[in-house]
């Protein structure tokens, strides 16, 4: 009976020991924190993967995650600077990056600390759009709306030690029921935009047609004038080369040839013409030889 009781002793206390050992033992993973708690005041956090020892009994540990983790936000109604509404759904992108704070400010709770993204993300969305007129938010969906909301809320979680790492819009649209009178207005105001460029590339245009045409008046009014004083220089030339010819007996004679050759030249320009010339013309001499 004896030794019945001392190996029951016996496996009793191995498996108080066992239990105990187990109870001290604490895993951490590469994608998790450990907080360390004593009588509920954290004692230490552990960051590193590994195996670690604490008091059983007295100690417990808790995980917080390390990775990074989204939350969607639900989708609500803002007011643009000009008066419009708009539906926004975006999500966030966030980190525990300081775990002790994160215990400390929000007890632990995932919960807790989506409730607060939420509101200051949410009030920020808010704040950011309603500084800016609805085509401002449509044109800046490629990175500068989601910019100014992160700008927009700065270091406010830090106090929680976590980290906003991006903040996205999923959608961003126009209520239903105001969607396609909105649409035929951005339209109208666009063919409005559009008629103003094009008159004013038509005015653009005419006014370029008017210098250009004034400018080739001008050249060609200069041209003629150009032209009227070298033909006037030429015929002076002429007349003066004229003068000097005919100034001189033996070129006189010269010259009166010339000009009967180029009269009869003249009249004898069309077909089946006949030229009568005296005996005595210094022409019909060219054919007689007297």
């Amino acid at each position: 009976m004896r030794k019945k009781l001392k190996k029951v002793a016996l496996a009793f206390a191995a498996l108080v020991v066992l239990i105990a050992i187990s109870g001290s033992i604490v895993i951490t993973n590469e994608n998790e924190y450990k907080l360390i708690r004593q009588f509920g005041r954290v004692e230490r956090v552990i960051n590193t993967s590994g195996v670690t020892i604490k008091i059983p009994m007295i100690q417990t540990a808790d995980t917080l995650p390390k990775q990074i983790l989204i939350y969607d936000l639900a989708a609500s109604d803002v007011i643009t600077m000009d008066k419009k509404t708009m539906l926004s759904d975006s999500y966030v992108l966030w980190k525990i990056e300081d775990p002790l704070k994160f215990a400390q400010s929000l007890n632990s709770s995932l919960v807790s600390a989506e409730a607060r993204i939420d509101t200051v993300v949410y009030n920020s969305v808010k704040n950011v759009i309603s500084s800016m007129s609805q085509n401002d938010v449509i044109s800046s969906r490629d990175g500068e709306l989601s910019q100014a909301i992160m700008n927009n809320v700065g270091e406010n979680m830090g106090q929680y030690g976590i980290r906003l790492l991006a903040v996205e819009t999923k959608r961003l649209d126009l209520p239903v029921d105001n969607k396609a009178a909105v649409y035929e207005r951005m339209i109208s105001e666009r063919d409005k935009i559009a008629a103003t460029y094009t008159a004013e590339g038509q005015a653009e245009a005419k006014i370029i047609q008017n210098t250009t045409d004034r400018e080739i008046a001008i050249s060609i009014s200069d041209a003629q004038a150009t032209a009227a004083s070298v033909t006037a220089e030429g015929e002076a030339e002429y007349m003066r080369l004229l003068a000097e010819a005919y100034s001189d007996s033996q070129r006189a004679d010269f010259f009166s040839f010339i000009r009967s050759l180029e009269a009869a030249r003249t009249s004898l320009g069309g077909k089946n013409n006949t030229l009568i010339l005296p005996g005595d013309s210094p022409i019909a001499k060219i054919f007689t030889g007297r």
